[in-house]
């Protein structure tokens, strides 16, 4: 449940049924990685069933998806909290990021099918048409594309995996992101990653993703260091 006006982060892939339980948890992973319920904070059902206008049992089922994922944890006796946010994990989450992603772009290079190079030219389109975006709808498109990609290797472990670091990296980009510098030059990077896809240049589209994943956190960690 983005703010009004806002881009809309972590949204279910196109296409992908949607149960009261899948609702719910979307919703309340975009609440926790967009910071509108904060790092610690407590977790209420009865709250977060009003605010959703969804029932407890799916609500539940989506608490118990994100206490998995490490997003919510949950403590005998005092209840459950959203999971605080460690700045250190950025690096090593770059590690793994920087190992497993351009994996993902040399698959989806050479796996891509006609729909899958149909979307990807939707997203070289929206690249070129980002000029005077805010830092909130840029981020959108990073997610967008990171998981396109994942999705056009067609290898679901890789793509799972890879989803769960994403989404813990983007909550920490979040913390520091109405400070980054240039964040239009970060994401206008992929253009270049999107057309060694499109071509079927695996080798250089992994190339490439490895040195946006490193460059991005370099800057992102520049930011909240100062912080």
């Amino acid at each position: 449940m983005a703010r009004a006006g806002s881009a809309r982060l972590l949204a279910p892939p196109p296409g992908e049924p949607s149960s009261l339980a899948d609702q719910a948890y979307y919703a309340l992973r975009e609440l926790i990685v967009s910071l509108e319920l904060r790092p610690g904070s407590p977790i209420t059902e009865p709250e977060l069933t009003a605010r959703l206008a969804i029932g407890r049992t799916p609500v539940r089922e989506a608490l118990r998806r994100l206490a998995r994922e490490r997003l919510v944890e949950v403590y005998p006796r005092r209840g459950m909290f959203v999971t605080t946010v460690d700045v250190r994990d950025l690096a090593r989450l770059c590690e793994v990021r920087a190992v497993l992603e351009p994996e993902a772009a040399r698959l989806a290079a050479e796996r891509a099918t006609r729909g899958d190079l149909e979307e990807i030219n939707g997203l070289l389109e929206e690249l070129v048409g980002s000029q005077r975006r805010d830092e909130r709808v840029l981020i959108e498109l990073d997610e967008r594309i990171h998981r396109t990609i994942y999705r056009c290797s067609h290898n679901q472990l890789l793509e799972e995996t890879l989803e769960w670091y994403y989404t813990h990296a983007l909550r920490i980009w979040m913390l520091a992101l109405d400070r980054t510098p240039d964040l239009h030059g970060a994401v206008l990077e992929h253009h270049e990653l999107l057309d060694a896809i499109a071509r079927g240049k695996g080798e250089r589209a992994g190339e490439l993703m490895r040195a946006h994943v490193e460059h991005f956190e370099e800057v992102m960690r520049d930011v909240l260091l100062e912080a």
